[in-house]
């Protein structure tokens, strides 16, 4: 004869393994000390500056798309 399963608990436990596999799931994903997650934040910052450093300004009398025109050879 068969064995007598309560269902109830069958779904019971397939409820858990798959809170659990997800809960590990994300412990890898979210799971970061405090202290990483500064360092990464001083490292985005860090690159950010040295970024904006190099940066170049626009050439002056050039128009706003980069393409170089001047507004001296338009006709009115």
């Amino acid at each position: 004869m068969a064995e007598i399963v309560n269902l109830n608990r069958v779904k019971k436990g397939k409820a858990r393994d798959s809170e659990q596999r997800l809960a590990a799931e994300n412990r890898v994903r979210f799971g970061r000390t405090k202290a990483e997650k500064a360092n990464d934040r001083r490292e985005t910052a860090r690159r950010e500056q040295l970024l904006s450093g190099k940066e170049l300004a626009p050439p002056t009398g050039t128009d706003k798309s980069g393409t170089g025109k001047t507004d001296s050879g338009k006709k009115e």
